[in-house]
């Protein structure tokens, strides 16, 4: 069904992303930390969001699981709802780059064909994928949720890594390996792209007095 038979219409409002960057002082942009459970992608967007957040950067972090307790509890582990997972996150990501923020999104996202539909919804620069990498038998030897030993035993059916595939990310704009980086000097390499690309610092406005 079309927007237009559905009689709904976007509502605009009087300010715009560029006035909400303005008030906050930064740009906004949405990071996409994928990899396989166990990797570090939440670990390393709380420690992200807590380093920009003490630098006066307005930010928040959707994590995988987090938003299946409330907005997406009514999706489970198929390749449908997995991908209507990623949708609507990839929606409430872009929301929230124009409302002014940098959104910290930490998902397994394992397959390149849903990774490539939530990046379409957004301009080239304002899409950050991080591929948090670390090999299964790490991520298994970790295993902070027991997840890897109840696929193991066939409790959980289609685990990424064991069961099912992950996708690599063919090319990422950052590759975070967490088998050799701590918390913090992967929080650093991140920060020192976003300082490299301009996300935090916004244009200085033009003066127009005449200097004699």
């Amino acid at each position: 069904m079309s927007k237009e038979e559905r009689n709904i219409t976007w509502q605009q409002s009087s300010l715009n992303r560029q006035d909400r960057e303005k008030h906050n002082g930064h740009h906004s942009r949405a990071l996409w930390f994928t990899g396989l459970s166990g990797a570090g992608k939440s670990s390393l967007a709380f420690a992200l969001e807590q380093y920009l957040y003490e630098k006066g950067v307005h930010c928040y972090v959707l994590d995988g699981d987090n938003v299946r307790h409330g907005l997406n509890r009514d999706l489970g582990f198929t390749a449908e709802d997995r991908q209507e997972n990623l949708r609507r996150i990839g929606e409430v990501s872009k929301l929230m780059v124009d409302a002014g923020l940098f959104v910290l999104s930490a998902f397994i996202s394992p397959d390149a064909q849903d990774r490539n539909m939530v990046k379409q919804l957004f301009e080239a620069d304002d899409f950050i994928e991080i591929y948090v990498r670390c090999s299964i038998e790490e991520c298994e030897r970790r295993d902070p949720k027991g997840l890897y030993k109840k696929a193991r035993s066939g409790a959980i059916p289609h685990f990424t890594g064991i069961s099912a595939p992950y996708d690599i990310p063919e090319d990422p704009t950052l590759i975070i390996d967490t088998e050799e980086l701590s918390i913090e000097e992967a929080v650093h390499k991140i920060v020192q792209h976003l300082e490299r690309v301009g996300a935090f610092q916004l244009p200085q406005p033009v003066s127009n007095a005449i200097v004699h």
